[in-house]
């Protein structure tokens, strides 16, 4: 839904189709095989709906699946996501930098790949942040719990003086004004979807792919709860809708 909110700015004119697999969330903990599967399920489905241009907001997903659905499907343009790893290394002044984002992210060759080629010199400090992405998902973004479990994450990475703090889950950008109040000022915080949003115009408008609606329109599906479903992104995103259920 963080990525959407960027989307839905940067691309006006466009008309979207957000699949929420919420019957299979968090995607962290379950194996690469499933999560490609998934991801696959997905694909086919938004295919089968006129889907020109796919983004996989979800950095366990992208790490998992973006390579293999690339090949699945290799007429059809596909956005991924990955950890801010470069943007990080290239602002740190401290060169320590800290990493939040799921095991799934962690154990990604995407991520792996990302830290070999840009983190040299760099000490990382990652943390899974472990029962973070199910507050959100439950609204207890400001809650206590949120504040204790956010303030235990990054009180080792301020300690071991970080200046960097890098949003690697698509979840924890709705967090960041609470993570706002428990980290020092002078710590960065990077939050990639604002470039992914960014990087959709512009493969679109390379792909000569970019509408001329003079409107926008967004269907919801989920493969969870409709209802819940509603009431999360009126939450997340003060957006009114109609979730429409979805099972394979």
């Amino acid at each position: 839904m963080s990525v959407l909110r960027e989307l839905l700015a940067t691309l006006p004119k466009e008309d979207f189709i957000y699949v929420a697999d919420q019957k299979h969330v968090p995607y962290g903990a379950k194996s690469l095989a499933q999560v490609r599967q998934y991801s696959e399920n997905i694909t086919r489905f938004l295919l089968t709906k006129g889907a020109k241009c796919i983004v996989i907001p979800c950095n366990t997903a992208s790490g998992a699946a973006l390579n293999y659905l690339r090949e699945m499907f290799p007429y059809t343009p596909f956005i991924g996501m990955e950890p801010a790893v470069k943007p990080a290394a290239e602002v740190t002044k401290t060169g320590k930098v800290g990493i939040l984002a799921t095991q799934g992210t962690f154990m990604s060759e995407r991520y792996c790949s990302l830290v070999e080629r840009f983190g040299q010199g760099i000490e990382v400090f990652e943390n899974p942040c472990i029962g973070l992405v199910d507050l959100i998902e439950n609204g207890a973004i400001e809650s206590p719990k949120t504040k204790e479990l956010l303030s235990n994450v990054v009180s080792p990475m301020i300690e071991g003086g970080v200046d960097t703090l890098v949003l690697g889950c698509t979840h924890y950008p709705f967090v960041q004004s609470v993570l706002e109040t428990i980290l020092p000022p002078e710590i960065e915080i990077i939050n990639p979807a604002s470039a992914v949003a960014r990087h959709t115009f512009d493969r679109l408008k390379k792909l000569n792919l970019l509408s001329e609606n003079s409107g926008q329109t967004i269907q919801f599906y989920t493969t969870g709860d409709a209802l819940k479903f509603q009431d999360q992104i009126k939450q997340l995103i003060d957006l009114q809708s109609v979730v429409k259920g979805l099972k394979w």
